[in-house]
């Protein structure tokens, strides 16, 4: 039987056997990264640099997320002009954060920004970006019906749509990798998508879904979201909106359904002199 004075002697002598060694390769690795063969010397830094912009869009992080969505931001400013009456800008953004507190991502740091553009349209990249058009402002009637829109643009940021469709295009295309994509190309491929891209109908219907519930709990009257897309519907005015949104009919259905089935009594954002006054510099 051991005792416990020759366990202690035998643990010792196999620490080190273990150690020394361990310790040797640790030192002699330490020697070959610090001081560079004449002939290949080794740079370290250009390869972290390389690492650091590969993107993997399967479990892209929230910090990545947002890192490139100012990346595309920067790229967009180049396709798109963004209007700089502060009045409104400020509106928009006080909307847009009052929803963002209520959506399913609250923690994300959102930018709401209106593009001078008459067409009637809105986008959202990556992050918590969203894109207004100054056409868009001045069709909604109301602060309910624009809230609508920016509710369901944060809506695809909340379901990380084009993050899931600029991986799709990604792979198809060929240009990722098993490591993931490079980031020069995840963002051309986020703006093109972004600016350009046909709406799934499952990604909308998911939008609106999302949508609803955060302009609901902010207080908003749900019925503006409905009377929005019915307006666009009868006056033709906003092919551009609703061209890649399709299914439009069955998208008002399924929102008349869930609020039917979730009713609220609130009713904010429906005074449309008030809305009107808000905007007063695009009217």
């Amino acid at each position: 039987m051991m005792t416990w004075k020759g366990f202690s002697a035998n643990y010792r002598r196999w620490q080190r056997s273990w150690l020394y060694p361990i310790i040797s390769v640790v030192v002699a690795l330490s020697l070959c990264l610090s001081t560079p063969a004449p002939s290949r010397a080794i740079d370290l830094l250009p390869l972290l640099f390389q690492g650091a912009q590969i993107l993997q869009l399967s479990n892209i992080s929230d910090r990545q997320e947002v890192e490139l969505g100012k990346q595309m931001n920067d790229e967009l400013r180049s396709e798109i002009r963004l209007y700089r009456n502060e009045a409104v800008n400020r509106y928009v953004q006080d909307i847009g954060q009052k929803l963002a507190a209520n959506s399913d991502r609250p923690n994300l740091p959102f930018t709401f920004q209106v593009v001078e553009d008459n067409a009637v349209n809105a986008f959202a990249t990556t992050g918590g970006f969203v894109y207004v058009n100054t056409g868009l402002l001045k069709t909604a009637e109301n602060e309910a019906e624009l809230a609508s829109v920016i509710a369901h643009e944060i809506g695809h940021i909340g379901g990380k749509h084009l993050v899931k469709q600029m991986r799709q295009r990604a792979l198809a295309s060929g240009v990722a990798t098993a490591a993931g994509l490079d980031r020069n190309q995840a963002v051309a491929i986020g703006v093109d998508l972004a600016l350009n891209r046909p709406r799934s109908r499952q990604d909308e219907f998911d939008a609106d879904k999302r949508g609803l519930r955060t302009l609901t709990r902010a207080g908003y009257a749900q019925s503006g979201m409905v009377s929005f897309m019915q307006k666009l519907l009868k006056s033709g005015s906003g092919p551009t909106f609703l061209s890649t949104h399709p299914a439009t009919s069955d998208r008002i259905t399924n929102l008349k359904r869930a609020i039917n089935a979730q009713p609220s009594s609130r009713r904010d954002g429906l005074d449309n002199a008030a809305y009107r006054a808000n905007i007063r510099p695009l009217v």
